[in-house]
């Protein structure tokens, strides 16, 4: 089956997609550094439209391109999500992120493929668009897009439960005709943190600013951290905030002394060991962003290891990627070092921006082939 993916990243959602009979053969994304990576992560030729899906000259382009590769079947549509989500409290029905999802729906009307997927946060189907000078909930306007015979079904799903060690829930739209594509079912059990990296020959336990070079693991990593966060850390337990801390605890000095410092208790935090990983956002390079500290391992002393956030290594283990998966974008140097190809800070904010991919093949193997 012929799939055009929209909003395309850097094509991570996509990787199991074609060993299982679902060929990405267009793709559209906006930003040149993410077309330069997906060119070189994905060695399958994928006409790749780079451009503002907005203009109509790309859709042009994209629907042309269509056409070299006969009948598309489905459309992937993942549209940035930042107008949508939680961390954008004022939600305005003017944000242009918002209404890119205008310019999906006219590519699908375009294409005509027999399915199409939409992905984003589960604020989405809160969100208002403006569409021809009238506000409207963005489900309804989608609905109000579709052909005769085509239904639209949305659903929240996690991630944990469809196969990855990661808490992440996602509004899904499914569109077909008759409203025949279903979601997928929870599967039974959950994979957690422990499962995914508590092995010491692929992951290391690190210190701020260590590396694995020595052992040959290339994006086993960490930023250097800032001191303090790296002792508040080193004394809080497994699954706990900082911010509970009787000593160590989140502050600032004033006049000579300690002044307690206000947060949220998902901030300066262990993730835990048996568990699903907390959602991996983009800023999961901070110590005092969300829910990204490494669960750590007591030492006798009453301290825990890994003050620290987790690798890139980790995190691709964590969003059910092969760990490998990044290697030949690292090479060893005469040093001992490596040389990476993208900088750390691209690669974790784009781990941060995707669609999982075995979220997203379990969707797709839903789809009825009769």
């Amino acid at each position: 089956m012929n799939v055009l993916s929209l909003f395309a990243n850097v094509g991570f959602g996509e990787y199991y997609l074609k060993q299982n009979n679902f060929n990405v053969v267009v793709a559209n994304e906006l930003l040149e550094d993410r077309v330069d990576f997906y060119k070189k992560f994905h060695s399958n030729s994928v006409d790749l439209i780079c451009g503002n899906i907005a203009e109509k000259t790309i859709k042009n382009n994209i629907q042309a391109a269509c056409k070299k590769h006969g009948k598309i079947d489905i459309i992937l549509a993942t549209p940035p999500c930042q107008g949508m989500s939680v961390a954008n409290a004022q939600k305005n029905p003017k944000d242009e992120r918002n209404t890119l999802i205008v310019h999906a729906m006219e590519m699908f009307n375009r294409i005509k493929p027999d399915y199409m997927l939409i992905e984003n946060v589960p604020q989405m189907a809160k969100t208002f668009i403006n569409y021809k000078g009238e506000t409207i909930n963005i489900v309804k306007f989608i609905q109000s897009q579709l052909p005769d015979g085509f239904e639209c079904h949305c659903k929240k799903l996690n991630a944990k439960d469809l196969g990855t060690a990661q808490s992440r829930n996602r509004s899904i739209c499914l569109i077909s005709k008759n409203g025949k594509w279903k979601h997928p079912e929870e599967e039974e059990s959950e994979i957690t943190l422990r499962d995914m990296i508590d092995d010491f020959s692929q992951f290391p336990a690190l210190y701020s600013g260590e590396d694995s070079n020595h052992l040959n693991i290339p994006w086993h990593f960490v930023p250097k951290h800032n001191e303090k966060h790296v002792t508040w850390m080193a004394n809080t337990p497994t699954g706990c905030t900082a911010f509970d801390n009787k000593v160590h605890y989140p502050h600032v000095i004033e006049n000579g002394e300690k002044r307690r410092i206000s947060g949220f208790k998902t901030t300066y935090k262990r993730m835990k060991w048996d568990s699903p990983a907390p959602t991996v956002t983009m800023c999961n390079g901070a110590i005092s962003s969300q829910n990204n500290v490494h669960p750590g391992r007591k030492f006798v002393d009453g301290t825990y290891s890994d003050p620290r956030v987790l690798s890139i290594r980790e995190i691709l283990s964590i969003c059910g990627l092969p760990t490998d998966c990044l290697d030949n974008f690292a090479h060893k140097q005469e040093d001992g070092s490596y040389k990476y190809d993208y900088s750390p800070n691209f690669v974790r904010k784009v781990l941060g921006e995707m669609f999982l991919p075995k979220m997203a093949l379990s969707i797709f193997k839903t789809i009825n082939y009769e």
